[in-house]
């Protein structure tokens, strides 16, 4: 019979994923852009937007 390790026990939350913000922007984006009549812009201004809080949220859990 094989020799399993123990499982290292965990000494830290897991992280928090970013993704569902990212996912927000390209989503809320062209909505707000509809509303301007820049559909484009709004796609591209929301994935930013997206990808910023998510780098921001990484930093912020890595401390």
């Amino acid at each position: 019979m094989p020799i399993v390790p123990e499982p290292i026990p965990v000494t830290r939350p897991p992280r928090r994923g970013g993704g569902c913000l990212i996912a927000a922007g390209l989503i809320l984006g062209p909505i707000i852009g509809l509303v301007f009549g820049e559909v484009s812009i709004g796609l591209v201004a929301g994935g930013v937007i997206g990808v910023i809080a998510a780098v921001v949220m990484t930093v912020r859990d890595g401390r």
